[in-house]
Formats: C-alpha cells, structure tokens, sequence
C-alpha cells in the first residue's frame, strides 16, 4: 500500500515546475480538472485516451439527466450498453481516429 500512495505522491511532485506557467487561475483549474480526471480513469483501469476519446464523442447528444453515467467510476456498465454502442459507431470522427490509430500504430 505505501508504494502506491508514494506513486501518487510523486505525481505532483514531478509536474510542479510545469505547472507554473499554467498562467491564470482558469489554466491552473482545467489542468487540475484534466489531472483528476486522468487520475480517475487510472483508479478505475480505464485508458485515459480512449476514454476521453468516446467521452467527447458522446457528449454533444447526451441527455443531461444522464451525464453521470458518462464518469469514470459508471464508464465500463455505460459503454456496455447497446444504445452507447449505437452511438459510437453512428460518430463519423471517432471511426476516422480509429482509422488513423491503426495506420499509426507499431505492430510487433
């Protein structure tokens, strides 16, 4: 247990010199925002990418009432379900960045 609470610890530590030129408080919130939510992801096994890859995706067109399903912690039973999935493979972008993460990526 110590060696993960180090882990994350570490986190911070490391990026504090990148951190001062964030330049406002509004860039010091989105990056703190992006940090949680990147860290999140992790806490849950999620590969951050692609999740915000489908997050993005998904966003414009979910109903507002349900935007919690859209978090890490409710993200594996969300993209589980038929109408997630309707709704991915009707996003024109996404196929393309998958398209292009195939021709981009190294085979062994």
């Amino acid at each position: 247990m110590n060696n993960i609470s180090e882990r994350h610890l570490r986190r911070p530590a490391s990026g504090r010199k990148r951190w001062l030129f964030v330049a406002s408080n509004d860039g010091a919130e989105v990056n703190m925002l992006c940090t949680t939510l990147i860290a999140s992801c992790h806490l849950h096994e999620i590969e951050p990418e692609a999740y915000l890859r489908d997050l993005l995706c998904l966003l414009p067109g979910w109903p507002k009432s349900r935007v919690l399903e859209l978090a890490p912690c409710n993200w594996k039973q969300t993209l589980e379900q038929p109408e997630t999935q309707q709704r991915l493979a009707a996003h024109v972008m996404r196929g393309t960045i998958l398209e292009l993460d195939e021709i981009h990526t190294p085979r062994a």
